[in-house]
């Protein structure tokens, strides 16, 4: 019975996380609401792999974790852009619809996850973790960057979550069962690296985040265009068929 709660004690601990940087986002400090963003990313890479571990993998187990990253990676991240840079400098019709729209596409990208079986080692469309990691730390940069620019960015996070691009699925590495014991001690060191080195880490996490977002973005648009040669032969071959 212990066992079969472990799993669910992480992902419970990714909702926390989600709530109390909500809560810190509306008290103006948005650099420990992302922090947060990122620790909370960690629990969830890692309750999935406890829980494959300890073998207790369950329905229950899934749709606890899809519900608290919609807070966690959707709510949350939305509400750290809207409070650092969308809340001052941006009308606000157009500022709540932005916001809304990220959590809201976040929220049927794992619907569709949960119900559409996906192709093996690929995700459809970009994770929600990814893409609340991205605008949860793009938005400590709002002072460098140009709130229109946030805004298309925000907008276009929440497209790749829903789009059918294929994104590398990493979930899928084990975690061995004799380190299980390690775990705390990886989720105390990051939660203190976090704390020590608050301006490198998001940056860091930043930079990973869209060199995965724009990895699988590449890939997609490197296999659109031999389809579209394809078709473009094809219908040159027709033409000089028909000429013929």
């Amino acid at each position: 019975m212990i066992a079969k709660s472990i799993p669910n004690v992480f992902t419970l601990g990714n909702l926390v996380l989600g709530v109390i940087s909500i809560i810190l986002s509306f008290n103006g400090d948005a650099n420990s609401a992302a922090l947060l963003v990122i620790i909370a990313m960690l629990l969830d890479g890692l309750d999935g792999r406890v829980a494959r571990a300890l073998n207790v993998t369950s329905e229950f187990g899934k749709e606890l974790d899809s519900l608290s990253d919609v807070i966690s990676f959707g709510v949350a991240p939305a509400f750290i852009m809207y409070q650092a840079a969308f809340m001052e400098t941006t009308p606000p019709a157009l500022a709540w619809i932005v916001t809304a729209i990220f959590p809201i596409c976040g929220a049927l990208r794992l619907a569709r996850f949960n119900v559409i079986e996906g192709i093996p080692g690929y995700f459809i469309g970009l994770p929600i973790p990814a893409a609340g990691g991205v605008l949860a730390t793009l938005a400590l940069f709002h002072q460098e960057l140009h709130v229109s620019l946030l805004l298309v960015s925000t907008l276009a996070l929440s497209f790749l979550m829903i789009s059918n691009m294929k994104y590398p699925n990493f979930k899928k590495l084990g975690l061995p069962r004799a380190a299980l014991w390690a775990i705390p001690l990886v989720v105390v060191a990051a939660a203190l690296l976090a704390y020590l080195f608050q301006q490198a880490i998001p940056k860091a996490i930043l930079a990973l985040l869209l060199l995965y977002a724009l990895w699988g973005l590449k890939k997609n648009v490197e296999r659109l265009v031999p389809r579209r040669l394809r078709r473009r032969r094809r219908r040159t071959d027709e033409r000089h068929g028909h000429s013929a």
